[in-house]
Formats: C-alpha cells, structure tokens, sequence
C-alpha cells in the first residue's frame, strides 16, 4: 500500500517561502514519476512540478523560476520549494505518484486523471 503525506504548509505574505514536504514510504524511484499538483475550489487540479526517475524536471509556466521540487533519496521524501510566492499561488498542494518513468506530461490538461497515488493535500495561502 502506497501511502503519501504532505507537510509544510502554510500562511505567508507575498514575496515569501515555504517548503513543502511530502513522505513517500515505499515507493521505489527507478518507476515513479513524483509531482505536485494544487487546486482551488471550482477549478481543476493543475500540475505544478515533478520530477521523474531520472532526476529530470517539470515545471508549469506560473512557477518556472520560483519553485524547485526535488527528492530525498535516503529519506524517501518529494520536496517543494516555493520562492518569491504570489496571492495566485495560494491553493491545497498534494504531492502524487505515478508509475511512469517520465513527468513531462504533469502540465497537461487533466494530467491528475493520470496519477495512481495522492496525499491528503496541505493549504497555501499567500496574503497581498
């Protein structure tokens, strides 16, 4: 059983950071493509970043320079980290998995169909 949770999120003013961890126990990297999406209520969940298994990146336009995702091997762990946040940014973030070894379709529209594994989601709010 795969089993995803998020932590790190958070209230920060524009122009902010936050961190955003998500555990990811028993997932074996060589076959995961990992990746965060976020949502706002009545909108459709959008891929934000990913990372493959490669160590390749993905990033969604609005983010591309302000946001790094990046993995902890040892730790079994998916990062975000979020610079220079904007009000826009603020959403419920959930890292998720899929078995593909490629995450360059995240920013695809309805790439979340495509996901196997979700967390729970953490809240971002970024205030003006």
């Amino acid at each position: 059983q795969v089993r995803l949770a998020e932590s790190g999120g958070g209230s920060v003013e524009s122009g902010g950071s936050l961190r955003l961890s998500c555990a990811t126990p028993g997932l074996k990297y060589s076959t995961w493509c990992l990746a965060w999406f976020r949502q706002i209520p009545g909108k459709e969940r959008e891929g934000v970043a990913g990372i493959d298994s490669a160590g390749r990146t993905t990033y969604a336009d609005p983010v591309k320079g302000r946001f790094n995702v990046s993995r902890d091997i040892a730790e079994n762990t998916l990062l975000l980290q979020m610079t220079s946040l904007k009000p826009e940014d603020t959403a419920m973030y959930y890292c998720a998995a899929a078995r593909s070894g490629s995450c360059g379709y995240i920013t695809s529209p309805r790439a979340s169909q495509t996901m196997s594994y979700w967390g729970q989601g953490t809240q971002v709010t970024v205030s003006s």
